[in-house]
């Protein structure tokens, strides 16, 4: 493959596969830093000796302003792009009640028309649609709205305009912004979303203890999937009725795994009998509940509110169709750099205006919160440049269009129920109905609404839950993935519910947590077992004895006679939240040279959250040394050669057995706080294999050498013994060798001086038989391998090295979690816990946090600053949804195009505590313990604990967010 054109090498570019004729190639945005990465050494100044790093890999060209995130570059930027670029932006549809009948741009006069005006009938002509990649529904039916149909949703675009210079790009864009008459509106027709996305309920009834078989439960049986009479749900057994819309479950879809569970009961129509059974038996008991004096029955409904992102870097996409090697170049801004290439790849596959042999993907740093995580935006801009004339098409959001366009977090409708024991505090029943607005695009709107109703249930057993979920579809601006993907909202809905049950029972609000608490080995609401031990009780413990907490009542007897017209308030709050997606893949390639310059190429991507940094101190622990070389995100893995389908169990059992290159998945998504554990698993299987395979017996034969056997000889050295440190590997006694001289042993001796692997997790680490030429047959948890060999190999294993200069070693057979493994649910938590103290100014309704302290368990940390960041990070986000930030979703909304931060409200340092919040971590369980996911978590339980310090504060109930003044204030009327 030749790719002088681009100014790349076959090293930057990894061949995801082929869609309809056109190769994938996943390439490295070259920022100046990465260039001189490529080119040579990469510093090591930023990690210490002891592998501690002193700041972010990255922080230099961050804090220095260098090119960084994908919006900091233009096609001048990047090697082999045409030096000019043209601009583009949007006119979109602010009225979603009437139809769109065309656009009027006489007002730019004859010196502000664009270069080309693109309109849906355009692209239609040449078989451009949205991409269907991931369903039919889910980046909607059209690219632009097409005349003569009315929005689907507020917002949708309806023209794209293309200017070849900047200056008239920009007066044209101001000139148009808020004049309503552009885009013109025909006849009313109301609403016309799509139909609604989705409807999944899930069942269990437990066992005799938490510990016993359930009687039913989704991961052992199967879900309920729901149809829909308009905006009705309505569950099983279905009536023959022509109106009955029942939305197609699309298994192969990222989220929650329970998609699988929900297509396994289709295929079984026992199953959806028996759910309906088991959620009557359920019903019957709430209200059996009712009028038992020794029981309580709690139902609430909770409304969690649409926000935006807010991320630094808006959407951004600039894109340019090389005609005469049919290549369509992107550069964006990505958490699924998979998940664009083969979208685009769906898009252009049968269109005749541009033909498309080869889609060249790059990408730079970015943030998005989730929100860039199949994003419907650069779609627009490939579709713009297949008509620019072969000029490069740089579209980028700003902030009015960035609120207008960008996805949202689902606004959340719930209502709930818990019943409990009165003498006891026993909880006994969790019932919920979950309504997730997901907008006018489908996007992950399913998936995160399975994720509302599998985090419902916090931290505590429920021995009976029925938790029926939708998504539905309306006018709103679409949204998506975002931090706390659906879990936040149900989760700050029961934890404020919890409080209020230990207020009728009487119960200290923690003591009743305590009682409720999942245990090691209970089983979660999907009939799962979390994995590990959950440490819930322990960080009751210690919040319990937090002096905030301890002496509240005090505190706040003092501060309200010292403060007339304030109230001071405590709250508490525990969760656990989720890392991982039930299908979770990572590869590198992790080698060395003689001289002992090591070199990285890993599939994480840098969102912010410091992945980067986090992979490389994860290989000094194992091998005493950081990475000289190192490229993310985008890389070529040919010594991998490895393909991907959707396999059922049976597809999967003869995969596994006889196809050495297939595997469930490849590339992760940079989503659900998977980098460190289960991104991180393959950065840490491969180092162990360096560490095991070759610096292990270096180090034996160095310290053989000389008489008598060398100073190793009277010692009973094992492998378990070794320990890195400052000076190199050492352990047992020995002398610590530096990694450069075991590096040079390892090539002289021609032991394995580089390996490339692959691993996967459903919630289950999958493994593999290999056969090790020189080592033997090892069972490891990874599922495909590939190895280099030292400079002082013997020629026959030199020969076998001829798959990109490896050795693909091709299993023997491979042992993956079965399918119906993701419907358990999630496995991997972590769990977090906040003590707000604040107080709420009666006059005026305003809150004030006065601090907060935060608990957390995140098993071994690697980079303890990059843990801070994100709590810290979180707690600001989590008291900005709490207190403040909130979007109207129709017509007064972001979707008119009108909102800014003049009218969005987002916390300031003032409003968050800086100066004077703590936090505790847990120490691990022991030196083995693994590092756990964390980035959603830090905002999840101050949301919650800030609702109850208000109440502690004014003795009044909030379960609606944002909690405003104006609500504070009308409830204190």
């Amino acid at each position: 493959m030749s790719t002088h054109q681009t100014g790349f090498s076959r090293r930057d570019f990894i061949k995801l596969g082929t869609v309809g004729g056109i190769t994938l190639l996943l390439g490295r945005l070259p920022t100046a830093h990465a260039l001189e990465v490529n080119s040579g050494a990469s510093s090591t100044d930023w990690i210490g000796r002891d592998g501690k790093a002193k700041f972010r890999w990255d922080a230099i060209r961050k804090v220095t302003g260098q090119k960084n995130f994908s919006f900091d570059f233009r096609s001048s930027d990047l090697p082999g792009w045409p030096q000019q670029q043209g601009y583009a932006f949007m006119l979109k549809a602010s009225d979603a009640e009437h139809r769109f009948e065309g656009v009027d741009i006489s007002i730019l006069g004859d010196d502000l028309q664009p270069d080309k005006l693109l309109l849906q009938k355009d692209l239609a002509e040449h078989g451009l649609e949205a991409p269907k990649s991931m369903g039919k529904r889910f980046y909607g039916e059209h690219i632009l709205l097409p005349q003569g149909e009315t929005a689907p949703l507020l917002g949708h675009p309806v023209a794209i305009l293309f200017y070849k210079d900047y200056d008239r790009f920009q007066a044209a864009k101001r000139k148009l912004r808020f004049d309503t008459n552009v885009v013109k509106y025909g006849e009313f027709t109301g609403p016309k979303p799509p139909a609604n996305y989705g409807a999944g309920r899930f069942v269990r009834i437990g066992g005799e203890t938490p510990y016993d078989p359930p009687k039913f439960a989704p991961f052992q049986n199967g879900s309920l999937k729901g149809g829909f009479h308009g905006n009705e749900v309505v569950w099983p057994p279905f009536k023959p009725d022509n109106e009955l819309f029942i939305p197609e479950v699309i298994k192969r879809k990222r989220g929650s795994g329970f998609e699988d569970s929900l297509h396994a009961s289709s295929l079984d129509p026992t199953v959806p009998e028996q759910a309906m059974d088991a959620a009557m038996i359920i019903a019957e008991d709430i209200e059996q509940a009712r009028h038992n004096p020794d029981k309580i029955v709690l139902e609430r409904h909770g409304f969690s509110q649409s926000i935006d992102p807010c991320a630094m870097e808006p959407d951004n996409c600039t894109a340019w169709y090389d005609a005469e090697t049919r290549s369509l170049h992107i550069m964006t801004a990505t958490q699924s750099p998979a998940g664009v290439a083969s979208a685009a790849a769906a898009m252009v596959k049968d269109n005749t205006q541009a033909p498309v042999e080869r889609i060249i993907l790059l990408t730079g740093s970015t943030v998005g919160y989730g929100s860039k995580d199949y994003s419907v935006f650069p779609y627009y801009a490939i579709a713009a440049c297949l008509y620019s004339g072969g000029v490069p098409v740089r579209v980028a959001n700003d902030r009015y269009e960035q609120f207008q366009l960008g996805m949202k977090r689902h606004s959340i409708a719930m209502d709930v129920t818990i019943t409990a024991d009165r003498k006891t505090g026993q909880f006994e029943i969790l019932k919920g109905f979950y309504n997730c607005n997901g907008g006018g695009r489908e996007n992950l709107s399913v998936a995160v609404s399975h994720v509302a109703a599998r985090g419902a249930q916090s931290v505590y057993y429920f021995p009976k839950s029925d938790l029926a979920t939708v998504a539905m579809a309306t006018q709103a601006v679409e949204a998506g993935s975002m931090r706390g993907f659906g879990s936040l909202q149900s989760m700050s809905i029961t934890e404020v519910m919890v409080d209020e049950l230990a207020n009728e029972l009487g119960i200290d609000p923690i003591e009743l947590r305590r009682r409720n608490a999942l245990r090691e080995g209970a089983q979660n609401t999907q009939g799962g077992v979390q994995a590990g031990d959950p440490r819930i009780e322990e960080m009751l413990d210690l919040a319990a004895k937090h002096p905030l907490w301890a002496n509240r009542d005090k505190a706040k007897a003092d501060y309200d006679a010292a403060n007339p017209g304030k109230r001071y308030g405590v709250g508490f709050a525990q969760v656990q939240q989720v890392y991982g997606s039930s299908g979770d893949p990572s590869l590198l390639v992790l080698e060395f040279d003689s001289d002992g310059k090591l070199s990285m190429r890993h599939c994480a991507q840098e969102i912010g959250t410091g992945a980067t940094t986090a992979q490389q101190v994860m290989v000094w622990q194992a091998l005493g040394k950081a990475p000289d070389h190192v490229d993310f995100g985008v890389t070529e893995f040919p010594e991998l050669p490895l393909t991907s389908a959707w396999a059922d169990q049976k597809l999967q059992d003869e995969y596994s057995k006889k196809d050495p290159y297939w595997v469930p998945s490849i590339i992760p998504d940079m989503s659900s706080s998977s980098s460190v554990y289960y991104i991180g698993f393959a950065t840490r299987q491969a180092a162990r294999f360096l560490l095991e395979f070759t610096l292990w017996p270096a180090a034996r034969a160095i310290w053989s050498q000389g008489a008598g056997g060398g100073p190793i000889s009277s010692f009973n050295v094992q492998f378990s013994d070794l320990r890195i440190g400052p000076d190199g590997l050492g352990g047992a006694g020995m002398k610590p060798i530096a990694f450069e001289q075991l590096a040079k042993k390892a090539h002289e001796m021609g032991l394995i001086t580089g390996v490339a692997l692959h691993t996967f997790s459903r919630w289950e680490w999958a493994s593999a038989e290999f056969d090790i030429p020189g080592i033997g047959v090892r069972t490891l948890p990874i599922d495909a391998l590939a190895i280099r060999y030292g400079d002082g190999a013997p020629d026959a294993l030199k020969q076998r090295m001829t798959t990109a200069g490896y050795d693909f070693i091709k299993r023997n057979s491979a042992t993956y979690p079965p399918t119906q493994r993701s419907s358990a649910g999630p496995t991997t938590y972590t769990p977090a816990a906040y003590i707000v103290e604040l107080n709420v100014n009666t006059f005026t309704g305003q809150v004030e946090v006065m601090n907060h302290h935060s608990l957390m368990d995140p098993g071994t940390m690697i980079v303890p600053e990059l843990v801070s960041g994100q709590l810290q990070g979180g707690a600001a986000m989590g008291i900005g949804h709490a207190l403040m930030e909130e979007l109207p979703l129709y017509e007064d909304g972001p979707g008119n195009g009108t909102w800014n931060f003049n009218r969005y409200t987002l916390p300031r340092a003032k409003d968050v505590a800086v100066w004077t919040q703590t936090a505790d971590y847990l120490p691990p369980l022991s030196e083995t313990s693994p590092p756990k996911g964390m980035a959603e978590l830090g905002m999840i339980p101050v949301v919650a604990a800030i609702s109850n310090a208000i109440t502690h504060a004014v003795d009044k109930r909030f379960y609606e967010f944002p909690i405003t003044p104006k609500k504070i204030k009308a409830a204190l009327a």
